[in-house]
Formats: C-alpha cells, sequence, structure tokens
C-alpha cells in the first residue's frame, strides 16, 4: 500500500481498521483484501475509521461497498468513520453511506453502534471485558 496505511485492532469483539493516506485505484483493491483477511468469523462487525484519509475515488467507494456485502453474508456489521468537515467528508454524503453503511464521529461511537446492532454483542463483551474472542 504506497499510498496509504492500515492498522487494526479487536475493540470489543469489533475489528476497528485504521486507514492513514489515500486510497484510490492504484491501492483500494490491497486495502479492501487486506482489511477482510483481518476480520475473523467470531468478530461482531468492521469499523473502517477514515479519519486521516485525504482522498479516495470510485474504486475506494466500490471497495467500502464490496467489504458491507462480504461483512452482511457473514452476519457482520460494518460501520465508517468520517468526522463532519473531513477531506472526504462529501464524497462519503453523495454516495448515501450514512444511510446505507452507517457513518460515527469517532471509533468509539461506531463500535457501540455495532455492539447496539448486534443483540448478543452485550451479553458477550460484558462476559469477555477484554474484548477478545472466547
Amino acid at each position: 500500500m504506497s499510498l496509504a496505511d492500515l492498522d487494526t485492532r479487536l475493540a470489543e469483539g469489533v475489528l476497528l481498521a485504521r486507514v492513514r493516506g489515500e486510497i484510490d485505484m492504484s491501492n483500494a483493491a490491497e486495502i479492501g483484501s487486506a482489511v477482510a483477511g483481518r476480520i475473523s468469523n467470531d468478530a461482531l462487525g468492521l469499523v473502517l475509521d477514515l479519519t486521516e484519509v485525504e482522498y479516495l475515488d470510485s474504486a475506494a467507494l466500490h471497495t467500502i461497498f464490496d467489504l458491507r456485502t462480504r461483512l452482511k453474508d457473514r452476519g457482520q456489521q460494518l460501520r465508517l468513520v468520517v468526522p463532519h468537515g473531513a477531506t472526504i467528508a462529501q464524497a462519503v454524503e453523495i454516495m448515501d453511506i450514512p444511510r446505507t453503511i452507517g457513518v460515527a464521529e469517532s471509533a468509539d461511537e461506531a463500535v457501540e453502534s455495532i455492539l447496539v446492532a448486534v443483540p448478543q454483542a452485550r451479553s458477550d463483551a460484558s462476559a469477555n471485558p477484554e474484548g477478545s474472542p472466547s
């Protein structure tokens, strides 16, 4: 990934993937594959933190929708983190991502949104507070 960096960690059973840099046709598929390869079947979902993404193109948007489809097929949730006023916020709005996928202002808010959407998440998280798989 020459234009972007990817870091991941598990938070309350949700994979948090933070991308920094630019996502375009030269690296979108690689980023999508890297993220998809890191999410386990046990995870409740994925938070894709785009706070530090300075640019994304249609290939990046396609990758986001592809991730949503993959996760939905596995019964997992997807949320994006795109703070109000972020460089990419307008592109996210134009594609109606806040309605179709869900967008939060912070990673904590996005994780909470997934925990609320997945009924067993609350009891699983309280039984395993470190957020690691049982």
